[in-house]
């Protein structure tokens, strides 16, 4: 017995093994298992002598719009163009094969090989992007932002309609997006609610060598779920750091390595000598005696690699003292303010010396760059088991990083990189980075991976598992914050702490204060936590920046401290403009953009705990009993 149908209906969307004539190859990725199942609904209901034409027709309905939209997005499949000085474009039609013939690729290539604004346009020139989106991923929100606006304009296509991007509070995106550019924790935030990933026919994670947490985990859970998704395609991208690793995790997929924009890289060692009696080198003097050797051998800019801030600020006051007044000394680092971060990219017209941490290394090329002092250190996010905290010690960096930050150099000529430690020391060095997976509490990626249901973390497809003492940690932090029982099972109060986008002690400081009462002043303090410190202190004008901050202080308590500046820059908006908001911020060194994202993630941290039941009754008051006063100034 059979469903009648009418011509053109959902039988002529089916898959081949429902029904042969057209299949689901012209309807969304996101509709085709939903009509799937109620095609064969209505086949055994038809077959047990029980038609529903409502449920048929429904689907007809669900099959009439998926077939539109894929019409659409397949009319709106823009001319492609590739700029033949870039690398890449001399591999594209390689590349293009390869996705064509495997669910999986991996291309590496150093800065400046147009891998990150190109692959997407080959994929669309593969034919992908239709039936779902290509979702690329960033490690940072400025790139991000940057990558879907350069790709948009190679489209010739405003962002946001052909290319969009979406990051931490803002999403800019339509239905017609074909590229969509996102940060590595907005796709591994959407497996929540799309387990399969059907919004996407491609995933690129681009900058995969970087190895964060997100980026391992997503790597982990997209080797469990290709099988279940044969239709999705897989392209990972890093530097030239160990890519065949890559290439193993996913069953020797093909390994396509393009060759950066370079010229010839002098490598010098000059190890710094230690004086007698002192324990550690004098990096600080090290650097400005080389820079000042540099500086003789001709015109060019120099990017010093230092491990911290502090080094930074107090190397750059050296530098002044010892260089002509023409050369212009720059910070770049994590806690600039967004000004001081252009300026290295305006144009000088003397020497330009940029000191940098390894935010330099990959994720940000600094133009014009002729010369790389390397110190050979960098700070490095490490958990001890110990002290049960995070620290950030000093630690001589792996080779594969040496070489990162000697590519700097010889972009636009050829280059000199002096490393201040030995060739024995180098060649006596880790080859790679250790991934950050390695060298963190596990709590959080453990309370995500119960809350998906994917299994314990020893079994999980990481490149590099962790090892049983980090997961004994991990699973001792949440027991003693009560987000599992006594058998490794979430608890309601996991599950509830599982849904903040927050490291779970943070969490569960959020849950306590809607337990005890002060949920919004809690909610305040969990909030500042979770952004870089918008206090900002000039190198020039240190000392001013600190008596500015001085009314913030509070000696009882740094929470305290962040409830003032808080309450301040409320205050501040209830009475005086937008741009003299932005004045006042600026003269008072604070960063009026990371107070906005303060007061954002504070916003999405309060909506996210509204929606919660609440634990106790002394929890349902909290709404009420935390500040008044703050509450009606969000």
């Amino acid at each position: 017995m059979t469903t009648p149908c009418h011509p053109g209906t959902i039988e002529q969307v089916l898959s081949p093994r429902d029904h042969p004539p057209d299949g689901l190859d012209r309807c969304m990725i996101a509709d085709r298992r939903r009509l799937r199942g109620q095609w064969r609904a209505a086949v055994r209901l038809a077959a047990g002598g029980k038609p529903n034409d409502r449920k048929l027709r429904e689907a007809e309905a669900l099959a009439a719009r998926s077939r539109s939209l894929w019409e659409r997005r397949r009319s709106l499949m823009p001319r492609l163009r590739f700029p033949p000085e870039l690398p890449v474009s001399q591999r594209r039609d390689e590349i293009r094969r390869l996705l064509i013939e495997h669910q999986v690729l991996v291309v590496c290539g150093e800065t400046g090989s147009g891998k990150t604004t190109q692959l997407p346009k080959i994929c669309l020139d593969a034919g992908r992007g239709v039936a779902g989106m290509i979702g690329h991923t960033q490690p940072r929100r400025i790139a991000a932002r940057g990558v879907a606006a350069r790709i948009a304009e190679e489209l010739g296509s405003a962002t946001g309609r052909l290319v969009g991007y979406k990051v931490r509070f803002t999403d800019d995106t339509s239905d017609d997006c074909l590229v969509k550019v996102m940060t590595d924790g907005i796709l591994l935030a959407e497996i929540q609610s799309d387990r399969l990933l059907e919004r996407y026919d491609t995933i690129i994670i681009d900058e995969a060598h970087e190895r964060s947490l997100n980026i391992d985990f997503l790597l982990g859970y997209l080797r469990q779920l290709l099988p279940r998704r044969p239709d999705l395609k897989l392209i990972i991208t890093s530097a030239t750091i160990d890519p065949q690793r890559f290439s193993r995790h996913f069953g020797d997929a093909p390994v396509v390595e393009v060759s950066g924009r370079t010229y010839p890289v002098e490598i010098r060692y000059r190890p710094i000598e230690t004086a007698e009696g002192e324990e550690e080198p004098d990096v600080i003097n090290a650097v400005v005696e080389t820079t000042q050797q540099l500086a003789g051998e001709g015109s060019g800019d120099i990017l010093v690699f230092l491990p911290g801030e502090r080094e930074i600020r107090e190397t750059a006051e050296a530098l002044r003292d010892r260089h002509p007044r023409q050369t212009q000394v720059l910070p770049l680092y994590a806690r600039l303010s967004a000004d001081e971060q252009a300026r290295i990219f305006q144009p000088h017209p003397g020497r330009r010396i940029v000191l940098a941490t390894n935010v330099a290394e990959t994720s940000l090329t600094v133009p014009g760059i002729r010369f790389v002092v390397d110190s050979g250190l960098a700070r490095v996010s490490r958990y001890s088991p110990r002290s049960k905290v995070q620290r950030l010690p000093v630690e001589p960096i792996s080779q594969a990083s040496a070489q990162q930050r000697s590519g700097r150099c010889g972009r636009i000529g050829p280059g000199v990189c002096v490393r201040l430690y030995s060739e024995s020391d180098f060649l006596a060095r880790p080859a790679f980075t250790e991934p950050e997976i390695l060298r963190t509490n596990l709590a959080g990626v453990i309370l995500r991976m119960k809350f998906l249901g994917l299994g314990e973390v020893g079994t999980f497809a990481f490149i590099d598992p962790p090892d049983g003492r980090q997961v004994r940690d991990g699973l001792q932090t949440l027991t003693e914050i009560g987000a599992i029982d006594a058998k490794q099972e979430l608890t309601p109060l996991g599950r509830r702490l599982a849904r903040l986008p927050v490291d779970p002690r943070v969490g569960r400081m959020i849950l306590a204060g809607m337990e005890e009462n002060c949920l919004e002043e809690v909610l305040i303090v969990a909030a500042a936590l979770s952004v870089q410190d918008p206090r900002e202190r000039p190198l020039d004008q240190a000392a001013l920046a600190d008596a500015s901050h001085a009314r913030f202080r509070d000696e009882r308590s740094d929470f305290l401290s962040y409830l003032k500046l808080w309450d301040w820059f409320h205050e501040q908006a209830v009475h005086v403009s937008g741009n003299r908001l932005r004045r006042l911020c600026r003269d008072s060194f604070i960063s009026c953009v990371r107070m906005r994202e303060w007061k954002d993630v504070h916003h999405q941290l309060k909506s996210m705990v509204s929606e919660m039941e609440p634990a106790s009754p002394r929890s349902a008051r909290a709404g009420e009993a935390g500040g008044h006063e703050r509450s009606g100034r969000l």
